[in-house]
Formats: structure tokens, C-alpha cells, sequence
């Protein structure tokens, strides 16, 4: 793969890209962006949908076209887990810590894996938030081409969220497990040394890996702070664009799936109102006291059979759009990261060319040091945004089965009990029959 030259640089002899091409599968399309001698645009989106990169609405259509198809489960997808994984780690076991300076929570995580860098096939150690995020930090500067799963929030608001409360705690906890998971499926961030010492560690250094940045990121902000990146490559402009789009949809289906919860809960408070109306009837009216006792019954079964949905929303649907709002964030960094690494090698082969008109001396090596940097940045990200893609795809059609399971549970609860009280109710007027004729 090559990079291309800026603008105005094509007189030093520098041929400008013609074609970038990623190879998938077998059974997938390449990803791949050619460029026409008249500047033209060609690309195949990085989820393998062919789209118009001049059209603005090109990528509104990546999003509309989000397969759930079961042929994206089976063996075909390159980024699937399969049981070759060697290292397996979970997270559970919450624990509530109280000390005269703080109080937390810890959470122990359990390993079992066979590859050599570790001295035991097994460790479980406890870790808090904290120990967390200083991986996350530490993968983010040892790996700075790689995507990094995203933590759910630190913070939370006070008076609104109780974090030491269960439901808190477990949706936490959940989120945890699923970064740690991601880690450990990730074929580079796996075999970091970072993750290894979090995995057996007994006591973390933190401290220095808080506070040093990579020399790779501080070299390319030095160079690369004052020069403006010419132009993004196409099939980045494509993932740049569609994390815009991705970005807007979640926003909005998020408030919407807040409003429709506190519809919900203004409905379950009536509803309650409404059963309890019937109950208290009921004691009054002797002749109708088991049609009324039903009635209160099947609105019971209809308020617990909501609560169950509405726990479902907060518990499994609002955590996952929550963490791939996260995720696009952690996209958009390393996207603004594989800029900076364009803008140092453009600013160097600038230079470099300058110097060369100038003085007619040869290209130095640690411009192409620069360029094969940029190679080595544009293959990781293309590899991880696929692998990204396929957890996407995954994980929205388990979530959206999953809401389609529970909304067809919670009627078919409330169906059957309306339908207990017309039996009831059938009964008892067969009753009244019999006992008008006797």
C-alpha cells in the first residue's frame, strides 16, 4: 500500500495513490478507493457496501443498511470468535469496600488461559473501576493504531445515581466483563504486557503509567502541530462520516427510549391506583366480589409483567447504546490519531522535498520511517473498524431479538390474564343461569 503525496508535491517526481485495497474474506467484497486522474471518488464502505463518497447521503444509507442476517454468524465473518481463544477472563463477584478515607467496590477478575507469558493457567485477582481505567489508558498509549474497547461513565450524577447501589453496581459490573472480554478477544491488545500485569498483578504501578505519554504521540503532536492535514483519505473520510451518522441514531433512539421509560413509569403508577381501586370494591360488593378480585388480579399481572419490561430497557437495552456511543467516541481518536500521523509524514515530505529542490539532497530515511508508519497506522485501523463492525452486528441483533422477545413476553402476559377473567367471568354467569333455574 502506498501513501499518497500532497498536493503541489506531484513535481518531485512522487506518483499519487491510485488505489488503496484492503482484502477481506473469500465471501466479502475488498475494501478498496480509487482515485481518477480528474480527482473523482470511488470507494467501497468499510462494512462492504459499495457507496458514492461525494454523496452526503451515502452515509445516512450505511447506517439503513445495518445487516442482521444469520449468514453474518456463521464461519464466513473474519473477526467471529471462534474456541481457538487461549485466554478467557470474566468479571463478577462485586464487593463493597468501607475505609475512614473512601469507600468503593471491587470486582474480582478470574483468568484461565494456556499461552506461555503467563506463569499460571489460572489467577483471580480484585480490581476496582480505577485499575480499569489505568489499562484502558495504558493500551490507548503502548497500542495508539489499535482501537480500544471504551469503560462505561466514572461519574455519576449525585442524587440521581446511587453507585453503590445494586442495580448500579451490576449494570457496572456487566460493563466491566464486556471491556475485559474485548480486550482479551482482541488478536494485538491481547498480548499486551499492560493486560498481562492487570491479569496477575497483585499491586498495579499506576502512577507512572498515568502520567508518562508514548514518545510516538508526543513526537508526532511536536511535528505535526503546526501542519494541517491536506486531505483524509477517502475510505477514512467514509468511517469518519458514517460514525457521524451511527452517532445521530443512537442520540436519538436514546431519547426516546428514556421518554417511552417514563411514560412507562407514570403508567405503572396509575395502573397501580387502578388495581387497588378494585380490590377495595370488592369488599364491598359481596355478588361481585370475584369478578372485582379478578380485575385487581389481572391489573397486578399486568404491572409486574411491565416493570419486567421496563427493567429489561434499563438493565440490557440502554447499556449497549450507551457503550457504542462510547465506542464512537474511541473511533473518532484514533481516527484523529491516524491524522496526525498523515500530518507528520506530510509535513516531513514537505520539508524533505524543499530541501531536496534546494540543496539536492536525497530523501532522508526517516521520511519513509514516516510513511511506513502510516501504512502500519491505516492496515490496523481498517482491521480493527471490520472487527468492530462484526461486534456491531452482533451485538445489535442479540439486542434487538432480545427487545422484540420481551415486548411479545409482556402482551402475551397481559393477554393471558384478561383472558383467565373472561373465563371467570363466563363461569360465573353459567352459575347465575343455573341457579335462576333450580
Amino acid at each position: 500500500m502506498s501513501v499518497g503525496v500532497p498536493k503541489g508535491l506531484a513535481s518531485s517526481g512522487q506518483k499519487p495513490i491510485t488505489e488503496i485495497t484492503h482484502p477481506l474474506s473469500a465471501a466479502e467484497e475488498p475494501l478498496s478507493i480509487s482515485l481518477s486522474a480528474g480527482g473523482e471518488k470511488e470507494a467501497w464502505l468499510a462494512n462492504g457496501t459499495p457507496g458514492e463518497m461525494s454523496s452526503p447521503a451515502s452515509t445516512s444509507s450505511l447506517f439503513n443498511r445495518l445487516q442482521l442476517d444469520d449468514d453474518l454468524e456463521d464461519g464466513r465473518d473474519p473477526f467471529a470468535i471462534t474456541d481457538t481463544r487461549d485466554l478467557f477472563v470474566t468479571v463478577d463477584d462485586p464487593k463493597k469496600h468501607v475505609s475512614t478515607m473512601e469507600t468503593y467496590i471491587t470486582y474480582r477478575v478470574s483468568t484461565k488461559t494456556t499461552r506461555i507469558e503467563f506463569d499460571l493457567p489460572q489467577y483471580s485477582i480484585r480490581r476496582r473501576y480505577q485499575d480499569f481505567d489505568w489499562l484502558r489508558i495504558k493500551l490507548e498509549d503502548s497500542q495508539p493504531t489499535h482501537l480500544v474497547p471504551p469503560l462505561p461513565e466514572k461519574f455519576v450524577m449525585k442524587g440521581v445515581v446511587d453507585r453503590f447501589s445494586e442495580d448500579f453496581v451490576e449494570t457496572r459490573m456487566k460493563a466491566l466483563d464486556k471491556f475485559l472480554k474485548r480486550v482479551a478477544d482482541h488478536p494485538v491488545l491481547s498480548f499486551n504486557p499492560h493486560l498481562n500485569a492487570f491479569l496477575t498483578a497483585k499491586d498495579l504501578n499506576k502512577r507512572q503509567g498515568l502520567a508518562l505519554l508514548t514518545k510516538v504521540g508526543e513526537s508526532v503532536k511536536h511535528v505535526a502541530g503546526g501542519y494541517k492535514l491536506r486531505a483524509r483519505p477517502a475510505e477514512f473520510s467514509a468511517m469518519g462520516e458514517y460514525l457521524e451518522t451511527f452517532s445521530q441514531k443512537l442520540g436519538n433512539i436514546d431519547r426516546i427510549a428514556q421518554r417511552i421509560l417514563k411514560e412507562q413509569s407514570e403508567y405503572l403508577t396509575e395502573l397501580r391506583e387502578y388495581g387497588t381501586v378494585y380490590s377495595s370494591w370488592a369488599e364491598c360488593e359481596e355478588e361481585l366480589q370475584r369478578p372485582l378480585e379478578g380485575t385487581a388480579g389481572c391489573v397486578a399481572t399486568c404491572c409486574r409483567a411491565l416493570e419486567d419490561q421496563s427493567e429489561s430497557m434499563n438493565q440490557d437495552f440502554l447499556p449497549v447504546l450507551r457503550e457504542y456511543v462510547l465506542y464512537i467516541e474511541s473511533m473518532k481518536n484514533v481516527l484523529r490519531k491516524r491524522d496526525q500521523t498523515q500530518a507528520e509524514y506530510e509535513g516531513r515530505l514537505e520539508a524533505a522535498v524543499l530541501r531536496r529542490q534546494e540543496e539536492r539532497t536525497p530523501i532522508p530515511a526517516e521520511v519513509e520511517k514516516c510513511q511506513d508508519k502510516v501504512e502500519c497506522f491505516n492496515a490496523d485501523l481498517k482491521a480493527d473498524w471490520e472487527r468492530w463492525q462484526s461486534n456491531k452486528r452482533h451485538d445489535f441483533k442479540q439486542l434487538l431479538t432480545g427487545m422484540a422477545d420481551k415486548n411479545v413476553s409482556y402482551y402475551e402476559k397481559c393477554q393471558a390474564a384478561w383472558e383467565s377473567l373472561i373465563t371467570l367471568l363466563q363461569d360465573r354467569q353459567t352459575e347465575d343461569k343455573s341457579n335462576e333455574t333450580n
